[in-house]
Formats: structure tokens, C-alpha cells, sequence
């Protein structure tokens, strides 16, 4: 038994999104340390933030039976909260398959890259990680417009749009 990647061939194009969410769980100082600056490692929210955009794009190359897909646009926000971080990343395109994958490469790079630059904080006296974890990422919308119709599920309309 072999693997394969799914034919698209004859689909057509559309316009995609999806949003997917996570939450790494922090020590309370850890966040208050992200929330004024003093994390060591430097600028916790902007090194995730480029971290979820560079993964988006590199989706195919991790996911191996991803297809290729031409981002049109990502949006990260992280917040962080009482007890941790959340990461919110929306993939646009227009493509033949869907944007999940990336949203979900995009939130788990940024947690991840958040981990790395506070994992000095979230330590114990063993030098373990008791109070750290990565939770809940998953896919909490998407998004699927025949750019034809002009139907767009209460999004822009991608009517008019022109190859130049």
C-alpha cells in the first residue's frame, strides 16, 4: 500500500478560507513577561507572527501530500491571555483545494516559536516543563466561493477579479 496525492486536475478555482486557533498554556509571569517586553529572547508576538507567515507558505514542503498553493493573504493575530497565548491564522487564496492545512501549519509554527523563545521562563527547578503545553488548534471556520457566482458566504465578492 503506497500514498498518493489527490488529483484537482478538473476542479475548479475558487475563493478559499479558513481560520484555525491554539492556545499554548504559559506560566502567569511568563505572560506578563510577553505582555511588557522582558522576554529574553526579544519580541515573542512579532517572531511568532512571521513564524505563522513563513510556515503558511511552506505548507507543501512539511505536509507532503499537501498541494502547492498560491497564498493570497494571511492574517495571525496572538493575544495573549490569562494563562497563556492564543493564535488566530487566516489563509486566503484562490485555489483548487482548500487552505486548512496552512491555517493549521501557520498555528501550530507560531505557538511553537512562542514555546522556543519562552521555554527558559516556563521551566521548574528540574528543568522539565510542567505548566507548558500546546491545546485546542483546530479549524473554527472555512470557506468555499465559486468565484462565478459572485456567492460569497458573506465575504467580499471576488466578482470582477481579473488576471493583469
Amino acid at each position: 500500500m503506497g500514498v498518493e496525492m489527490v488529483d484537482i486536475t478538473c476542479k475548479k478555482e475558487c475563493y478559499r478560507e479558513a481560520e484555525a486557533r491554539g492556545f499554548i498554556i504559559l506560566k502567569p509571569e511568563t505572560v506578563t513577561s510577553i505582555r511588557e517586553g522582558r522576554v529574553p529572547k526579544g519580541d515573542v508576538m512579532t517572531a511568532a507572527q512571521l513564524a505563522a507567515i513563513n510556515a503558511v507558505k511552506k505548507t507543501a514542503d512539511l505536509i507532503l501530500l499537501a498541494h502547492p498553493i498560491s497564498i493570497t493573504s494571511v492574517d495571525v493575530r496572538l493575544e495573549p491571555l490569562e494563562g497563556g497565548v492564543r493564535a488566530t491564522v487566516i489563509v486566503k487564496a484562490v485555489s483548487k483545494t482548500g487552505v486548512e492545512l496552512e491555517a493549521l501549519t501557520g498555528v501550530v509554527a507560531a505557538l511553537l516559536t512562542v514555546f522556543d523563545m519562552c521555554k527558559q521562563l516556563e521551566k521548574d527547578e528540574k528543568g522539565q516543563y510542567p505548566f507548558t503545553a500546546i491545546t485546542d488548534v483546530r479549524v473554527v471556520k472555512k470557506v468555499k466561493s465559486q468565484l462565478s457566482t459572485g456567492e460569497t458566504y458573506g465575504l467580499p465578492s471576488c466578482n470582477g477579479m481579473r488576471e493583469r
